[in-house]
């Protein structure tokens, strides 16, 4: 009784309701919640353990890794209807490229990072790490792709044109998150009180900004004016001009704050790890509010409902130059990202199906 219940509320929400996607990490679960009303309108159940999700290149779908199930999850971002599933190796953090040809696979635990063509998911090429590779960033015109080793201290660069590692350089202790901002790549230390910059061209390292103890993740506005970092061990959100990095005020913001998602009015939502909560913050008025998730919620989505707006909103904002999949320029009148011809190049053979991950997790993820 209670899923058709749970049925007639998801469909008797507002039409003009956004919905808001949260990857409940340490409950097995997606919760759909009604951004108007702030309540949960249902759970979706997943294998194991989600971290992450994208949007498809052309708006259509959003994408969530189920790292612990080795699996992807297909949803419908409008509705919330699974699509569909597909068996994948440990997809902890995903993202396609800018061009919309490649999908690029973070395997935290099975030390990889995996190509994909993003049409078929068919693997491309596997390239081991050292350890933990933990996120991704690509280069706006889709020929690099930068991951952070959560283990070792690292960034690794591929050149997506040779498929080989380039390089690796020093950054600090666990780095996190990493973005593509105005020609450098700024990544989060979780081993420190800060955020570096790292140069792709010279490879030099200098402190970005400072934001507090368990730096994570740093996310671009969608008017592309501010940047939002957050502390996960300090537990803050930091508001940063995008153009100097100042850091012009700090939300402390009690639950350790990890992944930031936007409305199309520019209200931040953000996952609060430790508590199972959603924070929605609006930084024109400073007013805050809060919703019950899961445990460990971590992804997060806004989808707007909207006339004349879809699950790739941002790509059509300013800030939509900035982060792990920057646009060249963004796409006018808010319209799907053009996916750019495929590349001529044999795939490896499919992996063999994997059985599911232990739900335990590395410490500091």
């Amino acid at each position: 009784m209670w899923r058709f219940l749970a049925a007639a509320l998801f469909l008797a929400s507002p039409a003009r309701a956004d919905l808001v996607y949260v990857l409940n990490s340490g409950d097995a679960s997606i919760s759909v919640l009604d951004a108007q009303t702030r309540t949960e309108l249902r759970r979706i159940p997943v294998l194991r353990e989600v971290h992450h999700l994208v949007v498809t290149p052309d708006g259509r779908e959003l994408v969530v890794g189920d790292s612990g199930g080795n699996e992807l999850i297909f949803l419908d971002p409008a509705s919330g209807e699974v699509l569909r599933r597909l068996r994948l190796s440990n997809p902890y953090h995903l993202e396609y490229s800018p061009n919309g040809r490649y999908f690029v696979v973070a395997s935290l635990r099975r030390d990889q990072i995996d190509i994909y063509d993003a049409e078929t998911k068919t693997l491309l090429q596997r390239f081991r790490q050292p350890d933990k590779p933990s996120h991704i960033a690509f280069s706006p015109d889709s020929r690099w792709v930068y991951v952070t080793l959560q283990g070792t201290g690292q960034v690794a660069a591929v050149d997506m044109t040779t498929r080989q590692t380039a390089w690796i350089q020093d950054v600090g202790p666990e780095p996190a998150g990493i973005i593509w901002h105005r020609g450098r790549l700024l990544i989060g230390l979780m081993g420190r009180d800060d955020f570096v910059s790292l140069d792709p061209e010279t490879r030099e390292v200098r402190t970005a900004f400072r934001v507090g103890r368990g730096a994570h993740n740093v996310f671009p506005s969608p008017d592309g004016r501010r940047l939002y970092a957050t502390s996960r061990v300090e537990s803050r959100i930091a508001e940063l001009d995008a153009e100097t990095l100042e850091v012009i005020r700090v939300f402390d913001i009690p639950g350790g704050p990890d992944c930031i998602a936007f409305d199309s009015e520019g209200r931040l939502y953000a996952t609060l790890r430790w508590i199972g909560r959603v924070l929605v913050l609006d930084p024109r008025t400073g007013e805050q509010a809060q919703m019950r998730v899961g445990r460990s919620p971590h992804g997060i989505f806004v989808m707007p409902r909207r006339p004349g707006l879809g699950a790739d909103f941002a790509f059509a904002e300013p800030g939509a130059r900035s982060g792990p999949r920057p646009l060249p320029q963004p796409v006018t009148a808010g319209g799907s990202v053009v996916r750019a011809p495929p590349a001529h190049t044999a795939p490896l053979a499919a992996p063999p199906r994997l059985p599911a991950q232990p739900v335990a997790a590395p410490a500091g993820r």
